[in-house]
Protein backbone atom coordinates (compact mmCIF):
# COMPACT_ATOMS: atom_id res chain seq x y z
CA UNK A 1 0.00 0.00 0.00
CA UNK A 2 1.20 2.97 -0.87
CA UNK A 3 1.98 5.58 2.04
CA UNK A 4 -0.11 9.06 2.41
CA UNK A 5 2.96 11.08 1.37
CA UNK A 6 3.72 8.58 -1.53
CA UNK A 7 0.04 9.42 -2.47
CA UNK A 8 0.78 12.93 -2.50
CA UNK A 9 3.96 12.86 -4.29
CA UNK A 10 1.79 11.45 -7.06
CA UNK A 11 -0.64 14.44 -7.86
CA UNK A 12 1.83 16.30 -7.01
CA UNK A 13 1.69 20.00 -9.44
CA UNK A 14 5.00 19.86 -11.83
CA UNK A 15 5.69 23.51 -10.96
CA UNK A 16 5.85 22.50 -7.27
CA UNK A 17 7.45 19.20 -7.87
CA UNK A 18 10.26 21.17 -9.38
CA UNK A 19 10.68 23.69 -6.62
CA UNK A 20 10.99 20.72 -4.74
CA UNK A 21 13.55 19.08 -6.68
CA UNK A 22 15.40 22.11 -6.59
CA UNK A 23 15.67 22.19 -2.99
CA UNK A 24 16.55 18.97 -2.46
CA UNK A 25 19.71 19.04 -4.78
CA UNK A 26 20.46 22.21 -3.77
CA UNK A 27 20.78 20.65 -0.09
CA UNK A 28 21.91 17.83 -1.19
CA UNK A 29 25.45 19.74 -3.10
CA UNK A 30 25.77 22.07 -0.32
CA UNK A 31 26.47 19.35 1.85
CA UNK A 32 28.49 17.83 -0.80
CA UNK A 33 30.91 20.67 -0.62
CA UNK A 34 30.92 21.11 3.11
CA UNK A 35 32.04 17.37 3.35
CA UNK A 36 34.68 18.00 0.67
CA UNK A 37 35.57 22.15 1.65
CA UNK A 38 34.37 22.97 5.24
CA UNK A 39 33.19 26.56 5.28
CA UNK A 40 36.60 27.97 5.68
CA UNK A 41 38.73 25.93 3.56
CA UNK A 42 40.03 27.83 0.66
CA UNK A 43 41.37 26.82 -2.83
CA UNK A 44 45.07 26.69 -3.15
CA UNK A 45 47.41 26.14 -6.44
CA UNK A 46 50.07 23.55 -6.17
CA UNK A 47 53.66 24.52 -6.37
CA UNK A 48 56.13 23.82 -9.25
CA UNK A 49 58.93 21.57 -9.11
CA UNK A 50 62.45 23.63 -10.98
CA UNK A 51 62.21 21.92 -14.04
CA UNK A 52 58.48 23.36 -14.61
CA UNK A 53 59.43 26.73 -13.73
CA UNK A 54 62.39 26.56 -15.95
CA UNK A 55 60.01 25.68 -18.79
CA UNK A 56 57.38 28.35 -17.78
CA UNK A 57 60.24 31.40 -17.63
CA UNK A 58 62.49 30.12 -20.06
CA UNK A 59 65.49 30.73 -17.15
CA UNK A 60 67.59 27.29 -17.21
CA UNK A 61 67.59 24.85 -14.43
CA UNK A 62 71.14 25.92 -13.55
CA UNK A 63 70.48 29.59 -13.28
CA UNK A 64 67.43 28.75 -10.92
CA UNK A 65 69.53 25.89 -8.66
CA UNK A 66 72.48 28.42 -8.24
CA UNK A 67 70.33 31.48 -7.41
CA UNK A 68 69.03 29.65 -4.71
CA UNK A 69 71.92 28.39 -3.96
CA UNK A 70 73.14 31.99 -3.02
CA UNK A 71 69.94 33.35 -1.87
CA UNK A 72 69.01 35.34 -4.93
CA UNK A 73 65.08 36.19 -5.81
CA UNK A 74 62.46 33.85 -3.93
CA UNK A 75 63.46 31.74 -1.72
CA UNK A 76 61.92 28.05 -2.92
CA UNK A 77 59.97 25.72 -0.71
CA UNK A 78 62.20 22.20 0.28
CA UNK A 79 60.01 18.82 0.08
CA UNK A 80 60.90 15.91 2.05
CA UNK A 81 63.15 14.91 -0.67
CA UNK A 82 65.19 18.02 -0.84
CA UNK A 83 63.79 19.58 -4.20
CA UNK A 84 63.33 22.81 -4.88
CA UNK A 85 59.45 24.10 -5.33
CA UNK A 86 58.02 27.23 -6.28
CA UNK A 87 54.75 29.37 -6.08
CA UNK A 88 53.24 30.94 -8.92
CA UNK A 89 53.79 34.58 -7.32
CA UNK A 90 57.30 33.41 -6.91
CA UNK A 91 57.80 32.30 -10.65
CA UNK A 92 56.25 35.88 -11.86
CA UNK A 93 59.16 37.29 -9.12
CA UNK A 94 61.27 35.78 -11.27
CA UNK A 95 59.75 36.94 -14.28
CA UNK A 96 60.05 40.54 -12.70
CA UNK A 97 63.46 40.13 -12.01
CA UNK A 98 64.81 39.13 -15.06
CA UNK A 99 62.88 41.43 -17.31
CA UNK A 100 64.89 44.24 -14.59
CA UNK A 101 67.94 42.28 -15.39
CA UNK A 102 67.90 42.08 -19.00
CA UNK A 103 65.88 44.81 -20.45
CA UNK A 104 66.80 43.81 -24.05
CA UNK A 105 64.47 40.67 -23.42
CA UNK A 106 62.42 41.65 -20.89
CA UNK A 107 59.29 40.83 -22.99
CA UNK A 108 60.77 37.24 -23.29
CA UNK A 109 60.49 37.27 -19.55
CA UNK A 110 57.50 39.43 -18.77
CA UNK A 111 55.04 39.36 -21.52
CA UNK A 112 52.50 41.82 -20.19
CA UNK A 113 51.29 44.10 -22.81
CA UNK A 114 52.80 46.87 -24.39
CA UNK A 115 51.78 50.32 -25.28
CA UNK A 116 49.72 50.28 -28.45
CA UNK A 117 49.03 46.65 -27.20
CA UNK A 118 45.24 46.71 -26.70
CA UNK A 119 43.32 44.29 -24.24
CA UNK A 120 42.42 40.94 -26.07
CA UNK A 121 38.68 39.85 -24.93
CA UNK A 122 38.26 36.39 -25.53
CA UNK A 123 34.46 35.37 -25.44
CA UNK A 124 33.96 31.19 -25.66
CA UNK A 125 30.62 30.73 -27.28
CA UNK A 126 27.92 28.42 -28.48
CA UNK A 127 24.79 27.31 -26.99
CA UNK A 128 25.28 23.37 -27.43
CA UNK A 129 25.59 22.16 -23.68
CA UNK A 130 28.22 20.14 -23.66
CA UNK A 131 30.87 21.91 -25.79
CA UNK A 132 33.12 22.16 -23.51
CA UNK A 133 32.88 26.19 -23.07
CA UNK A 134 33.57 26.47 -19.50
CA UNK A 135 36.49 23.76 -19.62
CA UNK A 136 38.20 25.54 -22.24
CA UNK A 137 37.81 28.86 -20.93
CA UNK A 138 39.11 27.26 -17.36
CA UNK A 139 42.12 25.92 -19.25
CA UNK A 140 42.89 28.82 -21.12
CA UNK A 141 42.78 31.44 -18.27
CA UNK A 142 45.19 29.03 -16.57
CA UNK A 143 47.34 28.59 -19.23
CA UNK A 144 47.44 31.95 -19.48
CA UNK A 145 48.56 32.70 -16.51
CA UNK A 146 50.99 30.16 -15.74
CA UNK A 147 52.66 32.07 -18.62
CA UNK A 148 52.89 35.21 -16.49
CA UNK A 149 49.78 36.91 -18.61
CA UNK A 150 47.40 38.93 -16.02
CA UNK A 151 43.97 37.69 -16.74
CA UNK A 152 40.20 38.87 -15.85
CA UNK A 153 37.90 35.82 -15.85
CA UNK A 154 34.19 36.71 -16.40
CA UNK A 155 31.40 33.82 -15.78
CA UNK A 156 28.58 35.36 -18.18
CA UNK A 157 26.53 31.85 -17.04
CA UNK A 158 23.96 31.84 -14.34
CA UNK A 159 24.67 28.10 -14.10
CA UNK A 160 28.16 29.91 -13.19
CA UNK A 161 30.01 25.80 -13.36
CA UNK A 162 33.35 28.89 -13.77
CA UNK A 163 32.72 30.32 -11.02
CA UNK A 164 32.63 27.35 -9.20
CA UNK A 165 36.11 26.41 -10.81
CA UNK A 166 37.81 28.95 -9.28
CA UNK A 167 35.97 28.03 -5.51
CA UNK A 168 33.67 30.42 -5.90
CA UNK A 169 30.00 28.58 -5.02
CA UNK A 170 27.50 30.42 -6.60
CA UNK A 171 24.38 29.59 -3.96
CA UNK A 172 27.14 30.57 -0.58
CA UNK A 173 30.11 32.70 -2.09
CA UNK A 174 28.44 35.15 -4.12
CA UNK A 175 26.17 37.24 -2.86
CA UNK A 176 23.33 39.94 -4.78
CA UNK A 177 24.91 42.53 -6.55
CA UNK A 178 28.20 40.74 -7.30
CA UNK A 179 28.07 39.53 -10.63
CA UNK A 180 28.58 41.48 -13.99
CA UNK A 181 25.07 42.12 -13.83
CA UNK A 182 26.24 44.77 -11.04
CA UNK A 183 28.27 46.37 -13.83
CA UNK A 184 25.54 46.30 -16.28
CA UNK A 185 21.99 47.29 -14.80
CA UNK A 186 19.86 50.03 -15.90
CA UNK A 187 19.06 51.78 -12.43
CA UNK A 188 21.31 53.32 -9.55
CA UNK A 189 22.18 49.89 -7.83
CA UNK A 190 24.79 49.74 -11.33
CA UNK A 191 28.43 49.66 -9.50
CA UNK A 192 31.62 50.31 -11.45
CA UNK A 193 33.53 47.02 -12.18
CA UNK A 194 35.96 47.46 -10.19
CA UNK A 195 34.01 46.93 -7.25
CA UNK A 196 32.63 43.23 -8.40
CA UNK A 197 36.48 41.83 -9.66
CA UNK A 198 37.87 39.74 -7.13
CA UNK A 199 41.33 37.80 -6.60
CA UNK A 200 41.25 33.97 -6.94
CA UNK A 201 43.82 31.28 -5.50
CA UNK A 202 45.67 31.14 -8.79
CA UNK A 203 48.02 34.39 -9.44
CA UNK A 204 47.36 36.39 -11.95
CA UNK A 205 43.92 35.42 -12.57
CA UNK A 206 40.46 37.56 -11.35
CA UNK A 207 37.29 36.64 -11.26
CA UNK A 208 33.58 37.95 -11.73
CA UNK A 209 31.95 35.19 -11.02
CA UNK A 210 27.80 34.10 -11.36
CA UNK A 211 24.82 33.23 -10.80
CA UNK A 212 21.32 32.90 -11.29
CA UNK A 213 21.34 36.63 -10.59
CA UNK A 214 22.90 37.45 -13.82
CA UNK A 215 20.03 36.83 -15.96
CA UNK A 216 18.39 39.46 -14.50
CA UNK A 217 19.87 41.36 -17.45
CA UNK A 218 17.99 38.89 -19.90
CA UNK A 219 14.98 40.13 -18.14
CA UNK A 220 15.50 44.07 -17.63
CA UNK A 221 16.85 44.89 -20.89
CA UNK A 222 13.65 44.20 -23.14
CA UNK A 223 11.92 46.40 -20.24
CA UNK A 224 14.57 49.31 -20.62
CA UNK A 225 14.42 49.08 -24.91
CA UNK A 226 10.44 49.00 -24.21
CA UNK A 227 11.10 52.90 -23.06
CA UNK A 228 13.07 54.17 -25.56
CA UNK A 229 15.54 56.08 -23.91
CA UNK A 230 17.48 58.74 -25.93
CA UNK A 231 20.37 58.74 -24.23
CA UNK A 232 23.54 57.31 -25.35
CA UNK A 233 23.41 55.09 -22.43
CA UNK A 234 20.70 53.20 -24.48
CA UNK A 235 23.28 50.69 -26.73
CA UNK A 236 22.76 47.99 -24.48
CA UNK A 237 25.48 46.07 -26.40
CA UNK A 238 27.86 48.34 -25.75
CA UNK A 239 27.57 47.95 -22.20
CA UNK A 240 30.00 45.34 -21.48
CA UNK A 241 32.70 46.70 -23.29
CA UNK A 242 32.48 50.03 -21.93
CA UNK A 243 32.55 48.34 -18.32
CA UNK A 244 35.70 46.71 -19.39
CA UNK A 245 36.86 49.77 -20.55
CA UNK A 246 37.44 51.32 -17.22
CA UNK A 247 39.45 48.40 -15.89
CA UNK A 248 41.64 47.63 -19.37
CA UNK A 249 45.17 49.00 -18.18
CA UNK A 250 45.05 46.27 -15.57
CA UNK A 251 44.87 43.03 -17.65
CA UNK A 252 46.34 41.80 -20.78
CA UNK A 253 43.38 39.16 -21.75
CA UNK A 254 39.70 38.84 -20.76
CA UNK A 255 38.37 35.64 -21.04
CA UNK A 256 33.98 35.52 -21.57
CA UNK A 257 32.21 32.05 -20.44
CA UNK A 258 28.96 32.66 -22.14
CA UNK A 259 25.76 31.21 -21.22
CA UNK A 260 24.04 28.39 -23.44
CA UNK A 261 21.76 30.39 -25.47
CA UNK A 262 21.83 33.86 -27.77
CA UNK A 263 20.35 36.36 -25.50
CA UNK A 264 21.28 39.51 -24.31
CA UNK A 265 24.26 39.11 -22.86
CA UNK A 266 26.18 36.86 -25.91
CA UNK A 267 25.19 39.38 -27.46
CA UNK A 268 27.17 41.81 -25.38
CA UNK A 269 30.24 39.47 -25.40
CA UNK A 270 30.04 38.79 -29.15
CA UNK A 271 30.40 42.91 -29.70
CA UNK A 272 32.95 43.37 -26.78
CA UNK A 273 35.12 40.63 -28.28
CA UNK A 274 38.20 40.90 -30.15
CA UNK A 275 38.78 37.34 -30.38
CA UNK A 276 35.79 34.50 -30.67
CA UNK A 277 36.14 30.71 -29.70
CA UNK A 278 33.47 28.58 -30.79
CA UNK A 279 33.38 25.42 -29.24
CA UNK A 280 32.59 22.26 -30.88
CA UNK A 281 32.14 18.91 -30.37
CA UNK A 282 32.86 16.56 -33.74
CA UNK A 283 29.21 14.98 -33.33
CA UNK A 284 26.74 15.22 -36.27
CA UNK A 285 23.88 16.42 -33.41
CA UNK A 286 26.56 18.95 -32.10
CA UNK A 287 27.43 20.77 -35.23
CA UNK A 288 24.11 21.09 -36.92
CA UNK A 289 23.09 23.04 -33.75
CA UNK A 290 25.93 25.04 -33.93
CA UNK A 291 24.68 25.78 -37.69
CA UNK A 292 21.64 27.05 -35.64
CA UNK A 293 23.71 29.24 -33.43
CA UNK A 294 25.80 30.55 -36.40
CA UNK A 295 22.55 31.75 -38.23
CA UNK A 296 21.35 33.24 -34.95
CA UNK A 297 24.64 35.22 -34.09
CA UNK A 298 24.44 36.35 -38.12
CA UNK A 299 21.24 37.73 -37.39
CA UNK A 300 22.38 39.85 -34.49
CA UNK A 301 25.38 40.63 -35.89
CA UNK A 302 22.88 42.26 -38.03
CA UNK A 303 20.98 44.04 -35.17
CA UNK A 304 24.90 45.86 -34.27
CA UNK A 305 25.01 46.85 -37.71
CA UNK A 306 21.79 48.16 -38.39
CA UNK A 307 22.57 50.31 -34.68
CA UNK A 308 25.75 51.76 -36.46
CA UNK A 309 27.86 50.12 -34.28
CA UNK A 310 31.17 48.52 -35.79
CA UNK A 311 32.60 44.19 -34.24
CA UNK A 312 36.71 45.02 -33.72
CA UNK A 313 37.31 40.99 -33.64
CA UNK A 314 40.74 40.01 -34.53
CA UNK A 315 39.91 36.49 -34.84
CA UNK A 316 37.16 33.64 -34.85
CA UNK A 317 38.46 30.12 -34.60
CA UNK A 318 36.51 26.96 -33.97
CA UNK A 319 37.71 24.80 -31.20
CA UNK A 320 37.33 21.20 -31.38
CA UNK A 321 36.87 19.59 -28.36
CA UNK A 322 36.08 16.09 -26.50
CA UNK A 323 38.13 15.05 -29.53
CA UNK A 324 37.86 10.84 -30.19
CA UNK A 325 40.34 11.19 -33.27
CA UNK A 326 39.88 7.11 -32.90
CA UNK A 327 36.79 7.17 -33.71
CA UNK A 328 35.56 7.56 -37.56
CA UNK A 329 32.67 9.56 -37.39
CA UNK A 330 34.13 12.63 -35.41
CA UNK A 331 36.96 11.73 -37.59
CA UNK A 332 34.99 12.66 -40.72
CA UNK A 333 33.11 15.84 -39.30
CA UNK A 334 36.49 16.88 -38.42
CA UNK A 335 37.29 16.82 -41.62
CA UNK A 336 34.13 18.50 -43.12
CA UNK A 337 35.02 21.36 -40.57
CA UNK A 338 38.51 22.10 -41.46
CA UNK A 339 37.49 21.85 -45.79
CA UNK A 340 34.63 24.06 -44.69
CA UNK A 341 36.09 26.87 -42.47
CA UNK A 342 39.82 26.22 -43.67
CA UNK A 343 42.27 28.20 -41.58
CA UNK A 344 39.46 29.18 -38.91
CA UNK A 345 39.41 25.61 -37.36
CA UNK A 346 42.02 25.03 -34.56
CA UNK A 347 44.22 22.40 -35.88
CA UNK A 348 45.22 21.11 -32.45
CA UNK A 349 41.84 19.79 -31.00
CA UNK A 350 40.89 19.04 -27.40
CA UNK A 351 41.15 15.67 -26.86
CA UNK A 352 38.58 13.47 -24.91
CA UNK A 353 40.62 12.21 -21.35
CA UNK A 354 39.84 10.57 -18.38
CA UNK A 355 42.26 13.37 -16.95
CA UNK A 356 40.03 16.02 -17.83
CA UNK A 357 36.88 14.35 -16.56
CA UNK A 358 39.13 13.77 -13.13
CA UNK A 359 40.28 17.05 -12.99
CA UNK A 360 36.80 18.31 -13.53
CA UNK A 361 35.40 16.13 -10.46
CA UNK A 362 37.71 18.08 -8.01
CA UNK A 363 36.66 21.24 -9.82
CA UNK A 364 40.67 21.72 -11.26
CA UNK A 365 42.01 21.90 -14.37
CA UNK A 366 45.19 19.81 -15.54
CA UNK A 367 47.28 22.47 -14.70
CA UNK A 368 46.16 22.02 -10.72
CA UNK A 369 46.43 17.75 -10.93
CA UNK A 370 49.19 16.40 -8.59
CA UNK A 371 51.14 13.69 -9.95
CA UNK A 372 49.36 10.50 -8.60
CA UNK A 373 45.74 11.73 -9.36
CA UNK A 374 45.55 9.33 -12.56
CA UNK A 375 48.03 7.78 -14.41
CA UNK A 376 51.05 9.80 -15.77
CA UNK A 377 50.65 8.62 -19.42
CA UNK A 378 46.74 9.78 -19.70
CA UNK A 379 47.61 12.89 -17.72
CA UNK A 380 50.81 13.66 -20.04
CA UNK A 381 48.76 13.02 -23.39
CA UNK A 382 45.37 15.16 -22.16
CA UNK A 383 47.93 17.92 -21.34
CA UNK A 384 49.92 18.03 -24.45
CA UNK A 385 46.33 18.32 -26.16
CA UNK A 386 45.05 20.99 -23.83
CA UNK A 387 48.50 22.91 -24.67
CA UNK A 388 48.52 22.51 -28.04
CA UNK A 389 45.06 24.03 -28.07
CA UNK A 390 46.01 27.03 -25.79
CA UNK A 391 49.63 27.89 -27.44
CA UNK A 392 47.51 28.22 -30.61
CA UNK A 393 45.23 31.01 -29.18
CA UNK A 394 48.26 32.74 -27.67
CA UNK A 395 49.72 32.55 -30.90
CA UNK A 396 46.81 34.50 -32.22
CA UNK A 397 46.52 36.69 -29.58
CA UNK A 398 50.54 38.24 -30.23
CA UNK A 399 49.66 38.17 -33.69
CA UNK A 400 47.10 40.49 -33.12
CA UNK A 401 49.57 42.70 -31.18
CA UNK A 402 52.17 42.56 -33.59
CA UNK A 403 54.15 39.99 -32.17
CA UNK A 404 56.14 37.71 -34.12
Amino acid sequence: MPTQAATRMQGEDPADKIVRHAGMLSEHLQARRQQMYPPDAQKSLRTFMIHEVSKLTSIPESTLKLMSNEGKGPVPARLENNHRVYTLAQINELRELFAAQRPAEALRFLPHRRDGEHLQILAVANFKGGSAKTTTSAHLAHYLALHGYRVLAIDLDPQASLSAMFGAQPEMDVQQNETIYAALRYDDKRRPIAEIIRPTYFTGIDLIPGNIEVMEYEHETPRYLSKRPTSSDSIFFERLRLALAEVEDDYDVVILDTPPSLGFLTLGAIYAATGLLVTVHPAMLDVMSMSQFLLMMGDLISVIRDAGATMRQDFLRYVVTRHDPMDQSQVHVVTMLRHLFTEDVLTSTAVESAAIETAGLAKRTLYELESGNISAATAKRARESIDAVNDQILGLIKQSWGRT
